[in-house]
């Protein structure tokens, strides 16, 4: 769960060296760990991001207010809806909650928590470092994410630039702020996922499937090929 804003993130980011892609890779590698798939690029043969990009260009308000992208900024992000999903535009927190892992844990983040507001089907917390999802804000007067059907494992559509990549519903942040997803989601995306410093400023479009589940919610596997299935189903769709 964030609690620290982008600026703080980004004053304390001279101290480290970034981490792109690549570098995260490498770092994976030296501790044994397989590095964890890059998400589809234009061209790669499933949905393009122009094509989820431009199903929601416009914005029907289905929060009741807007959202701030970091404490101490204005609240200029709404929740907006179709008949098939709910999105919103933001910039990118990195999310290291959950299980103990090489690259989140109590040493790598300052605000780790070792619990995320949905748990694995064993019980135990997701894993931030290795399984793709974004974070919704707890429940309040201004939009409550279960009554647009996009509860705990509904499967989203996270758009960077020319990338997809497909996530779950995993955890809950702050109710005013709004622009959160996992280290693993950051990574895959090609942008920094040190939680003490990474993430991007803007850019960032979640689009949240109503009412879907991904079964069980830690498959990354399950993620992709629902995503793909939904995504598909969405950009066929005529305009209302």
């Amino acid at each position: 769960m964030r609690v620290q804003s982008l600026t703080l993130a980004a004053a304390c980011a001279a101290l480290l060296a970034p981490m792109t892609q690549s570098s995260a890779g490498t770092a994976a590698a030296s501790l044994g760990l397989p590095g964890p798939p890059a998400a589809r690029a234009d061209g790669g043969g499933g949905v393009r991001a122009a094509d989820l990009l431009a199903k929601v260009q416009d914005c029907a308000p289905v929060s009741r207010g807007r959202y701030r992208t970091d404490s101490g900024k204005p609240a200029t992000v709404p929740v907006c809806g179709t008949e098939d999903v709910v999105f919103w535009k933001a910039d990118m927190d990195i999310d290291c909650d959950g299980q103990t892992t090489p690259r989140c844990n109590s040493g790598t983040d300052p605000y780790f928590s070792a619990g995320t507001a949905y748990a694995q089907s064993d019980g135990e917390p997701l894993d931030a470092q290795r399984l793709p999802y974004v974070v919704v804000p707890v429940p309040s007067a201004v939009w409550d994410h279960r009554e647009s059907g996009a509860g705990g494992g509904a499967v989203a559509a996270v758009v960077y630039r020319d990338r997809v990549q497909y996530a779950v519903v995993g955890d809950k942040g702050p109710a005013d702020l709004i622009g959160e997803a996992s280290y693993a989601t950051a990574e895959a995306l090609g942008i920094n996922p040190d939680p003490h410093g990474g993430g991007t400023p803007s850019g960032v479009t979640y689009i949240v499937f109503r009412n879907s589940e991904v079964t069980p919610i830690e498959s990354r596997a399950a993620a992709e090929e629902l995503g793909e299935r939904l995504a598909r189903r969405f950009v066929a769709t005529d305009p209302d």
